[in-house]
């Protein structure tokens, strides 16, 4: 930690960079954008951004049924969701109706349940959907968030740092167009 000023001042762009690169080794995706603020602000950005068609949502407690509102809310101000469907995890294997996305929680803190990624992988591809995980209480804890198409996490909880900033790792672009400026990922990205 010591004082920077941000844009411009290229010792922030160095430990930037360096932190950048250090968790998209750790979750393995090519791209990663950070904000300032929670999880939940990236994940409210995940869903309006990324979310589109046909959404899955795996209910396994507290945290993974806060994604209900989120993804409800982006419905609302994307327009790109036609439908929300929610299931408690243990009834996935019923589930054979092709979904354009799964969103879940990969630990769900509030009862200490962990989803098993490789099952929900498996069963992404079965359904030709893609995968958008709440990574938060996961991320530098459990393994494979490789396996997810989006992630959205903090800097606290599994990642042991001080609240206030918030990522969002993935490896194709997202394909909403947003017309909120504070909720375009773009704008983010690109720094405005």
């Amino acid at each position: 930690m010591r004082p920077c000023f941000g844009r411009g001042d290229e010792d922030y762009s160095e430990i930037e960079n360096f932190v950048l690169n250090k968790l998209k080794k750790l979750s393995d995706h090519k791209e990663i954008v950070r904000l300032q603020g929670s999880a939940s602000l990236a994940l409210e950005m995940m869903a309006i951004n990324f979310l589109y068609g046909k959404v899955l949502i795996i209910s396994t407690g507290f945290y993974s049924d806060r994604l209900i509102q989120l993804t409800n809310n982006a419905k609302l101000i994307s327009n790109s969701i036609k439908q929300i469907t929610v299931v408690n995890f243990d009834e996935l294997d019923s589930i054979s109706e092709k979904y354009d996305w799964i969103f879940s929680c990969y630990t769900e803190t509030s009862r200490g349940y962990k989803i098993p990624i490789d099952k929900l992988k498996k069963k992404a591809e079965n359904l030709k959907s893609r995968i958008m995980l709440d990574a938060t209480a996961s991320i530098g804890l459990e393994v494979n968030h490789n396996l997810a198409d989006v992630i959205g996490y903090s800097s606290c909880k599994g990642l042991f740092g001080l609240t206030g900033a918030a990522f969002i790792a993935y490896n194709d672009p997202p394909q909403n167009e947003v017309k909120s400026f504070y909720m375009n990922l773009e704008n983010h990205i690109d720094k405005r």
